[in-house]
């Protein structure tokens, strides 16, 4: 099996088990992840935070959009060229769907936030593991955005979020993969940048 079909299998299967997790227990995981992500020792006082619009089966960023400090301005991502740009949005603004279903801000790509403008991004994931490496869906949208984060610090802290059933044993990483600074579930929390 060539290195391409392992990594294609596994994320099957890590799709297919935070697709299995029954609802009760989503909501009660995105509660706990909100939790988790607003007591990072790094999250900023002010600036933009990137987060996403949950598909798939991925963790929900509610409860974390709600809890936000005053300081702090919520956006989505927006498709532009082969990058993700980023746009405020609140619960009631316009949103229309970009080319793979995703709904983002009505805003026009090339009026919205560079990556390098954004204070903190939280990124869904596939899958990741102990070392805090993480899997994405393979299109490389964060890999590219953020590929600065390979050989400079943050800011933009980039925090990928999942469910615990989404952690693996190890990944195989790439020249290519931007690591997150941290990973957060329902119950735990990798502070990678420390390793």
């Amino acid at each position: 099996m060539s290195e391409n079909d392992a990594r294609a299998g596994l994320r099957r299967d890590l799709r297919q088990r935070r697709r299995a997790l029954p609802p009760a227990q989503r909501i009660a995981a995105a509660e706990a992840l909100a939790q988790r992500l607003l007591a990072l020792p790094f999250l900023p006082a002010s600036g933009h935070v990137a987060g996403y619009w949950a598909m798939d089966g991925e963790i929900g960023l509610h409860a974390f959009q709600l809890r936000l400090p005053a300081g702090l301005v919520y956006c989505l991502p927006v498709l532009h060229g082969e990058e993700l740009r980023f746009a405020p949005w609140r619960a009631g603004d316009g949103l229309v769907t970009n080319r793979f279903g995703i709904p983002e801000p009505d805003v026009a790509p090339s009026s919205a936030l560079a990556p390098e403008q954004m204070a903190l991004v939280v990124m869904p994931l596939v899958g990741f593991d102990d070392q805090g490496h993480r899997l994405g869906m393979g299109g490389g949208w964060y890999d590219r955005s953020f590929a600065l984060r390979i050989a400079a610090p943050a800011p933009p802290w980039l925090v990928g979020v999942g469910f615990e059933v989404q952690r693996t044993s190890a990944l195989d990483v790439q020249d290519w993969d931007v690591r997150p600074d941290a990973i957060c579930t329902e119950s735990d929390t990798l502070l990678a940048y420390l390793r």
